[in-house]
């Protein structure tokens, strides 16, 4: 398995891994997904769905013996982009309906439904990427007007407009300054 780590504070944060297109690899594809996303601090739902349906379907669909598929997790700015690679560029993925009953055909109809955007890549022969893209949300500054729970738990009281009055410094004992000398 290889993968490759950005440096933690850079403008553009990627992951990517080679995994084998067997279950076993599409199973390490989400939990190596996961744990990337907890490092960098990003929400986990939908992204994990959203990777263990694109890496069992190029475990299922796009398996080639010997051929690995590749996972790449990078974040842009507010978005993240979720992209697996196979090596059968010859079977390009299509939404189908599923009946009732159906184990199976669900997976793309669930991409659709929790990315913003999905779509298909062609690659240089014989590979084909397929990309989900998600929409971060901004973080969160907190309410100054709400209570918060401070060290001990209990709630601190409202902030009010009135300012405490400001207490001069301590002077230093007589004779002595504070200077940079």
């Amino acid at each position: 398995m290889k993968q490759k780590l950005t440096q933690p504070g850079s403008p553009i944060r990627d992951f990517s891994v080679l995994l084998s297109p067997t279950p076993l690899g599409a199973r390490l594809a989400r939990l190596l997904a996961t744990e990337q996303l907890r490092r960098w601090g990003l929400p986990l739902d939908p992204a994990q769905l959203i990777v263990a349906e694109l890496a069992n379907n190029a475990a299922t669909h796009g398996r080639v013996p010997g051929r690995n598929f590749r996972l790449l997790l990078y974040v842009v700015g507010g978005t993240l982009r979720i992209e697996v690679t196979d090596t059968r560029g010859d079977r390009l993925p299509h939404r189908r309906p599923a009946g009732p009953t159906a184990e199976s055909g669900r997976g793309l109809t669930l991409v659709a439904a929790l990315a913003d955007r999905w779509g298909v890549t062609d690659g240089l022969p014989p590979r084909k990427t397929v990309w989900a893209e998600l929409t971060l949300p901004a973080p969160k500054s907190p309410e100054p007007d709400r209570p918060h729970s401070g060290a001990s738990g209990a709630p601190k009281e409202p902030r009010t407009r009135e300012k405490e009055p400001l207490q001069a410094p301590p002077l230093p004992p007589g004779g002595r300054t504070h200077s940079g000398e």
